[in-house]
């Protein structure tokens, strides 16, 4: 029998920060006051200590078990979410005279190029905004640059509820993937990668944590007065303890890796995740009250976008909302720029809430359809 005092929690389908496995909670719960054999909380241990340097090897080992990813690739715990590496990317990787290529998905896609631009030549690839960002580019829409410094993609478009269901293939120039929004969400040949970035909110662990790998050869590119905190080797030498980390957020993703290896790694993980957002599109499919806002080839598994009352009912949505956090779902309001609803289901979401949230939409339309 759960205790009078424990808190009762919901099912929380934010897009960020998300759901973090309850196992994971529990530990870090159980160590808050004092670790094991420290007699400090890990919010206290110096940076540099033993203890914590052990924490943060083994949560970067891990990132590289999970992702295969051998020797050649720097793995980095670093600040300031995907936004700052919108422009880090550029001030480390686009050489004076060569042009980088940016392929245009969505809301953040969009943000990189802006901040690409203030640091040099940027080329778009290809956009889905004429479509209303409904879906992500072909192979063959993409007009690549010849020679550029690297070409840019957003795997997973939170906003507007898309993903490349695979790598596109870019030839000779470096691909650099925004993957805030599904990292290890699914197994790749993560080496085809010359840099990955992912805000640790979603998938990896609590906010405040931004998990960067980049192929090291990829580092020698970058301006010798870049200021050091912006320079992907200063962490690299480093080993990501230039400046003091985010300890707790660290600690944090390093137990989301061993709870994601638990589960069998990235096939049981991505298995699990076709699933559930298998069933969220087929409830929405089933009839004509509700409607996905993605085309069908670029749905994404871990942000389901829809409308209520066929294109859309603003009121029926906002109703929509407000009953079933009642309910105890949370978090199905779709993003201020585009409204609508929207479900995350990122790695540690459970089946259960899906199967919830079914049940709430059925119940729904048999009282407002």
């Amino acid at each position: 029998m759960r205790p009078t005092n424990s808190p009762t929690r919901i099912f929380n389908f934010s897009s960020g920060p998300a759901v973090l496995p309850l196992s994971v909670l529990e530990e870090a719960q159980r160590d808050l006051l004092a670790l094991p054999g420290v007699g400090m909380s890990v919010v206290e241990i110096s940076h540099r200590s033993p203890t914590f340097v052990d924490i943060l090897e083994e949560a970067a080992a891990g990132v590289r078990e999970l992702m295969d990813i051998g020797p050649g690739y720097a793995v980095l715990f670093l600040q300031g979410g995907a936004s700052l590496q919108f422009s880090m990317v550029p001030m480390n990787l686009l050489t004076a005279g060569r042009t980088a290529d940016y392929v245009d998905t969505g809301t953040w896609a969009r943000r990189g190029i802006e901040e690409a631009r203030r640091v040099g030549a940027v080329h778009v690839a290809a956009s889905t905004a004429d479509d209303g960002y409904a879906r992500v580019p072909s192979q063959a829409e993409l007009r690549l640059t010849a020679g550029s410094a690297y070409t840019h993609i957003t795997s997973n478009n939170t906003i507007e509820g898309t993903q490349w269901s695979g790598i596109p293939e870019v030839g000779d120039s470096p691909l650099v993937v925004d993957a805030s929004s599904d990292i290890l969400s699914r197994p790749l040949d993560f080496t085809r990668f010359g840099l990955i970035y992912a805000g640790a909110q979603k998938n990896l662990g609590p906010a405040g944590v931004t998990l960067v790998i980049v192929r090291e050869d990829l580092l020698e590119r970058a301006p010798d007065n870049l200021p050091r905190m912006l320079d992907y080797r200063t962490h690299t030498r480093a080993n990501s303890l230039y400046n003091t980390p985010n300890t707790f957020g660290i600690y944090v993703l390093g137990l989301t890796v061993k709870w994601l290896r638990g589960l069998g790694g990235l096939d049981a993980v991505a298995e699990a995740n076709r699933r559930k957002a298998g069933m969220l599109y087929a409830e929405i499919d089933r009839t004509g009250f509700y409607r996905g806002t993605a085309e069908t080839g670029s749905r994404s598994l871990m942000n389901v976008t829809f409308r209520a009352g066929g294109r859309g009912d603003a009121a029926l949505e906002k109703a929509f909302v407000s009953e079933a956090a009642a309910a105890g779902l949370s978090g199905l309001e779709g993003h201020r720029s585009v409204g609508g609803l929207r479900a995350g289901l990122y790695n540690a979401f459970p089946e259960a809430g899906v199967d919830a949230l079914i049940d709430f939409m059925r119940e729904f339309e048999r009282r407002r359809g």
